[in-house]
């Protein structure tokens, strides 16, 4: 998978300068095109660089829970088909 360019710090920085900025000029001094702006601008809308950082910190949280549950499904799963043999 390709790793990004700019960490999302940065790309909430640049979504800064391009609300004072045309987004067109902004694009063009960093290098991006103008529709990744936009599409910035959807993904993190007014979100400020720590909102940024702690929304990535839940997102892991989230991701370690998810693990969690699937194998406690998968422990629960297992103890059913044992409990469920006739011995």
């Amino acid at each position: 998978m390709r790793k990004a360019r700019f960490t999302d710090e940065q790309m909430v920085a640049i979504l800064r300068e391009a609300d004072r900025e045309a987004p067109a000029v902004v694009a063009k001094r960093h290098k991006v095109s103008e529709q990744t702006i936009y599409n910035w601008r959807k993904k993190f809308g007014a979100l400020g660089g720590d909102e940024v950082r702690r929304l990535k910190q839940l997102e892991v949280e989230n991701g370690r829970l998810k693990k969690l549950v699937a194998e406690r499904d998968l422990e629960i799963e297992v103890m059913k088909e044992i409990a469920a043999k006739k011995w």
